[in-house]
């Protein structure tokens, strides 16, 4: 049990560490760590849980170590998990915060920070794609018909989103129905 606490820290506080760009950009350094290096959860699962975590209140990286650390290690694996994800970003930002108010005029951090922002939108892209990919293109799973509605569902979603910019919670609400509706035919 210990072992795999310690494996949970490691892990998490990595994670927490080079997860640069918020919730999102720490989807591929989770996906990482959970099926390649630790292989705690199956990619499938993995995307659930990802969905889940979009689904519940809090930033998607604590609610990713508060749920693997309680299918790993229980009770004891949640709480290490989650303040593991949690803990480098409280000391960077302490850190940064004193550094970025002693300089903030000077031009070098600024150029520094306008480096950062195109890895950041690159890392979010990552995961979005990867997601996309294991969701639309994993057929072994559910039947062609049911995948093409969702893919058909995701399809005018999207261009709703895009063309009417209506809000994407009653978008989603919205595809939830036609799912209930589908599956239940």
């Amino acid at each position: 049990m210990m072992m795999i606490l310690v494996e949970l820290f490691i892990s998490f506080f990595q994670i927490g560490l080079f997860s640069f760009g918020g919730g999102y950009a720490s989807i591929p350094l989770i996906f990482q760590q959970v099926t390649v290096v630790h292989t705690w959860m199956s990619e499938l699962q993995l995307n659930d849980l990802i969905t889940i975590s979009q689904m519940t209140p809090g930033p998607i990286a604590i609610n990713a170590a508060t749920f693997i650390g309680i299918e790993m290690g229980g009770f004891w694996g949640s709480v290490v998990a989650t303040c593991a994800v949690i803990l480098p970003s409280i000391i960077l930002v302490s850190i940064l915060a004193r550094f970025y108010m002693k300089y903030k005029d000077m031009l070098w951090l600024q150029d520094i920070l306008a480096f950062l922002r195109p890895a950041v939108v690159a890392l979010i892209a990552s995961a979005g794609v990867s997601i996309m990919i294991s969701a639309f293109f994993n057929e072994g799973i559910i039947s062609f018909d049911t995948f093409l509605f969702y893919r058909l569902l995701f399809f005018f979603g999207a261009l709703i989103l895009i063309r009417k910019k209506n809000n994407p919670v009653l978008v989603m609400f919205l595809c939830g129905i036609c799912e209930v509706i589908i599956t239940l035919i």
